[in-house]
């Protein structure tokens, strides 16, 4: 049986995850609070444990794609676009090597 506090877990999840993510947007801090609601209620009426484990899973990649995965943009005038990333997005740069170091 699916426990509905994973539901809430996930829930609470994504709405934090959205604050961080759309941090000082107003417009798209609305935009994805009510997509987040809408999709929730619509599947309020849902029974079926393996449906629910099956939302549950959808639910969870969103908020990983999110998390990892958004990068805000700041327009600074028409044709430039600041981009901001969260300090949890920011990997150390390991430089590409074509040629296989060899061992002595």
């Amino acid at each position: 049986m699916v426990d509905s506090a994973k539901v809430l877990r996930l829930f609470k999840t994504l709405h934090r995850t959205r604050q961080q993510v759309f941090k000082n947007d107003t417009r798209a801090l609305e935009a994805a609070r009510k997509k987040i609601n809408e999709e929730f209620k619509k599947n309020i009426s849902v029974t079926s444990p393996e449906e629910i484990e099956k939302l549950i899973k959808i639910g969870s990649d969103v908020e990983l794609i999110l998390r990892k995965s958004v990068i805000q943009g700041i327009h600074t005038d028409q044709n430039t676009l600041k981009l901001v990333p969260r300090k949890d997005l920011l990997t150390e740069n390991n430089p590409y090597c074509d040629v296989p170091t060899q061992k002595p």
